[in-house]
């Protein structure tokens, strides 16, 4: 039995009537009513199954006849696990047809078999090996023009009209033209291919009532013929750039592999799946930002916003609504005991609103650190291989109506949707605009691209937001207290003790870690304190000579990797020079939750220490001051640390050290240290070995050369890993270690966490030996 994490959350439910599940469960009342084919589940989806997210979140649909999957944690193991959890079930008629439409479909000799999607291993993977290099960023980078190009020739069609309905007049024939062209296909007439491509989805994920079918049937099976058409005029010349012909051309290396049956029902197939998803997402990416007007108005502004805030739409509100799986055997899930052959629908854009994995999950917010985990693209060995082409493509599309018609607002509409288990975008999207304020009338400069395309995962580091200084006090020698707030007078986000917020310093676009030292609760505000360092790198020189109120700056984050355990016994917080920020504002939490704590502060002078009256306000005899000038130090060897004792520490490196030697006698990862700085070099080829690295969840092996980092090498191979840093100090590239020695170079890992073996920073780390093994 393979056990799917789900904490410990195991669901309770109520009797509804007599009904059970297969297992013998009870079904509830919301399980029993859950209809993914009505108008509540369409309108949105995550919202529709909340009461399964926070109560019970597996559940059987007796009108479905599936187990119904919700939570991330959940979710994301099933993806892992495409051994237990089948994707052969994914293209299967979630509706059965009758006999009159498979007649139909027999006529046309319609047999999609496996594809990308709903393969087994082990045939599976050394297909997707052999398909996968046309989708590597590097290999889409050389579409881009094409996308642009496409995308500017119809705004040019009715920026003038002062209203349109971008589905009809864009969003749907733009991603089908750009599908067409990677697959390699001949443009034919769009009308026919999009009604070919709605029927495919109503008939594998949609619910068509008996006398629709027969239509649908037909549609189906003159889009398979339009297919293996193609296919066949492609084999004659397979020398062109597309995907198809690509096939072609390994097929003949690889036929065992690359099979005509699998290239059939990959041209079908890969004709939806490169178009229509996109079509979908753009479309509710649109409608979502123009509901958030505020969000609208800061990617109209800021276009390096534009990447992420694609990955925040696509968490929260995306084109997939939910995929489908089998189980092989017997399994639990979430609690849940469930029996070989059961189907699972997995909602994932319910697991993209969970609170457990998304802070504030229900908000939308572009600017989101982790907005990138989000499971719409799927995981694991069968995610989406155009999730990056999808990205360009919303990325071109948000570019370009974000220069050209800033002032676009949405009509008044009632939205509807195409009522299936799994794709969802608006069927029309209308929007209007006054063209007289167009802003290429004035300026014709306008109409050219100014956002740079991030092709792969956006990095949180490409993520900024506008701040403006609110007040500066010189709050010791040589340091400055900033008080932050919102440039568009909103709150701030929230943030959590130990976090840390960067600023970028100038139009270099250096940035530059400062710990938060304000107060956590104080949403209107946030506040650092900055030393001027004598050997700056740039960063402490730039706030201090850029540093008066009214100032604009741009800062990223909040973020934490130096997070308080807020369940700690006993808390023995200790600081050094500026090191005091993130310190401070872990004490003010300790005393606002009734921890137990002590605060220890040392400094060269009490002139140089930031925030000492404070903290002796705030925290009385708490407060232990050591003062160099006057003889007192901290002696760490006299801490009394007991097992239900923490320890934080943030300052000096030779402070950090001998904390280290102190801590050798005492519980083991007692000690949590924020660093400044990393000893993180430039890579040096010549000192260095190539490694392998399995990636067990993607099937993938790939090769780590001497001169590059695992991060990169991960990138390149389409693989997602976010990252900030890049320097070891943050942590944001963590990836999972499963077998293999790990030479780790970063400051984030203590030192227990670095002999368990089981982690590693992508950015910095490698491998002691010849191979790791990955949980990717």
């Amino acid at each position: 039995m393979t056990d799917v994490p789900g904490e410990d959350r195991a669901p309770r439910c109520p009797f509804h009537d007599d009904a059970r599940a297969p297992n013998g469960c009870p079904v509830s009342a919301p399980a029993a009513e859950f209809d993914p084919f009505g108008d509540g589940y369409q309108q949105d989806p995550p919202e529709y199954v909340r009461w399964a997210r926070e109560q019970e979140p597996v559940f059987w649909s007796p009108k479905l006849g599936y187990w119904v999957v919700t939570r991330y944690d959940d979710i994301k193991a099933i993806f892992r696990d495409n051994i237990t959890f089948s994707p052969s079930i994914a293209l299967e008629k979630i509706t059965p047809t009758g006999p009159e439409a498979n007649a139909v479909l027999a006529s046309y000799g319609f047999a999609l078999n496996r594809t990308l999607v709903n393969e087994d291993e082990p045939a599976h993977m050394p297909r997707r090996r052999a398909l996968m290099d046309p989708f590597t960023p590097e290999a889409l980078a050389h579409h881009e023009p094409m996308v642009r190009a496409l995308a500017r020739e119809y705004v040019d069609r009715f920026i003038d009209d002062g209203r349109a309905d971008l589905v009809d007049q864009m969003l749907w024939e733009v991603p089908l033209t750009v599908a067409l062209h990677f697959l390699g296909v001949p443009e034919e007439d769009m009308d026919t291919l999009r009604l070919y491509s709605i029927a495919h989805t109503v008939n594998t994920w949609g619910r068509p009532k008996p006398e629709e079918q027969v239509e649908v049937a037909h549609a189906v099976g003159k889009f398979w013929q339009f297919a293996g058409k193609v296919l066949d005029k492609m084999r004659e010349d397979p020398s062109g750039p597309g995907w198809m012909q690509y096939g072609i051309r390994k097929q003949k290396a690889l036929p065992e592999v690359v099979t005509d049956s699998y290239l059939h029902s990959m041209m079908m197939a890969g004709i939806v799946a490169a178009h229509e998803t996109t079509a979908n997402a753009t479309a509710n990416a649109l409608k979502l930002l123009l509901q958030h007007a505020q969000a609208w108005r800061d990617i109209c502004e800021d276009p390096s916003l534009i990447p992420n805030a694609v990955e925040e739409c696509l968490r929260h509100n995306g084109s997939v609504a939910a995929w489908r799986r089998l189980a092989t055997k017997d399994v639990t899930i979430g609690g849940i005991e469930i029996a070989a052959g059961s189907k699972l629908l997995i909602v994932t854009s319910s697991a993209n609103h969970d609170q457990h994995q998304f802070a504030d999950a229900d908000l939308f917010d572009i600017r989101r650190e982790n907005a990138s985990d989000q499971l719409t693209f799927g995981y694991g060995a069968h995610q989406c291989m155009g999730k990056n082409l999808a990205r360009m493509e919303m990325q071109i599309f948000l570019d370009e109506l974000t220069r050209r018609l800033p002032h676009m607002r949405l009509a008044e509409q009632r939205f509807t949707y195409v009522p299936n288990t799994s794709f969802r975008g608006p069927e029309h999207l209308h929007v209007e605009w006054n063209p007289a304020m167009n802003p290429e009338r004035a300026d014709p400069s306008v109409r050219e691209a100014r956002a740079v395309v991030r092709i792969g995962e956006p990095s949180s580091h490409a993520v900024s937001r506008a701040v403006i200084v609110d007040s500066v006090d010189a709050c010791a020698e040589r340091i400055v207290r900033v008080r932050l707030v919102s440039a568009n007078g909103r709150d701030l986000p929230r943030w959590t003790a130990g976090s840390h917020i960067d600023v970028v310093c100038g139009e270099t676009g250096v940035s530059r870690q400062y710990s938060l030292c304000g107060d956590p609760a104080d949403r209107r505000a946030l506040e650092i304190a900055v030393l001027r360092e004598t050997q700056s790198r740039g960063g402490s020189a730039w706030v201090h000579d850029n540093v008066k109120p009214g100032a604009h700056w741009r800062i990223r984050g909040p973020r934490n990797h130096f997070r308080l355990d807020e369940t700690a016994n006993r808390l023995v917080l200790i600081a050094g020079g500026i090191g005091i920020t993130p310190i401070s504002a872990m004490a003010r939490r300790a005393r606002s939750l009734g921890i137990d704590y002590e605060l220890h502060y040392s400094g060269r002078s009490r002139a140089s220490m930031a925030l000492l009256d404070e903290m002796r306000a705030l925290h009385g005899e708490r407060l232990f001051a050591y003062v160099s000038e006057e003889g007192t130090r901290n002696d760490f060897a006299t801490l009394a640390v007991d097992e239900g004792t923490l320890i934080y520490a943030c300052g000096p490196v030779r402070m950090l050290d001998a904390l280290g030697e102190a801590s050798a006698s005492w519980p083991e990862d007692a000690l949590k240290i924020e660093h400044f700085e990393s000893k993180l070099g430039t890579l040096d080829a010549e000192n260095e070995q190539a490694f392998e690295v399995e990636l067990k969840d993607s099937g993938l092996v790939l090769t780590v050369p001497a001169d590059q980092t695992l991060l990169t090498t991960l990138r390149r191979a389409n693989v997602d890993v976010q990252s900030d840093c890049e320097e070891g100090l943050c942590g944001s590239c963590e990836v999972r270690v499963l077998a293999g020695d790990i030479d780790h170079r970063d400051v984030v890992l203590t030192k227990s966490e670095r002999q368990s073996n089981n982690r590693m920073m992508a950015c910095c780390s490698r491998a002691k030996g010849k191979r790791l093994v990955l949980a990717l």
